[in-house]
């Protein structure tokens, strides 16, 4: 398994993922648009055989990451594909040279929230009522890359 920058090629199987696991998911097109964005990093987790198994997206501001998807397909859950792409986005972090990525979970999701923590994620806050569908309140976890 391997971690590789998101291509167009990538896009439709991308639009699936979402579909599959959000309530609320991001489209193609809206895919297609961080294709174009300067300020965007979005790795795809690629098996043997090519096929998409899961991704991360980053948007940066100035030296600031924020993480605005993660994904992992039902059927690879729990076989390191979210820890590929999160150290992945890390080790992009580090040479871009960011302060720190940050992101928000769903306060109920426990296996994500071990994930970012085990990556060195932290809790810094909560977001209430974050989520809708169900509404849900979103922990806001943050990793420092440089330290203050």
């Amino acid at each position: 398994m391997k971690a590789v920058r998101m291509e167009a090629r990538h896009l439709p199987a991308l639009a699936a993922l979402e579909a599959a696991c959000f309530s609320a998911p991001w489209s193609e097109n809206a895919l297609r648009e961080e294709l174009e964005n300067p300020n965007a990093l979005f790795l795809v987790a690629e098996d043997a055989d090519g096929a998409v198994c899961g991704y991360i997206g980053c948007q940066t501001v100035l030296d600031e990451g924020y993480i605005a998807n993660v994904a992992v397909s039902p059927a690879r859950r729990r076989r390191g594909v979210g820890r590929l792409l999160v150290d992945a986005l890390t080790a992009r972090a580090v040479q871009a040279g960011l302060a720190f990525l940050t992101l928000e979970v769903r306060v109920s999701n426990a296996p994500a929230i071990a994930l970012y923590e085990k990556a060195g994620f932290r809790p810094v806050g909560t977001r209430k009522n974050y989520y809708s569908a169900p509404k849900e309140d979103a922990l806001l976890m943050t990793c420092y890359i440089k330290e203050a």
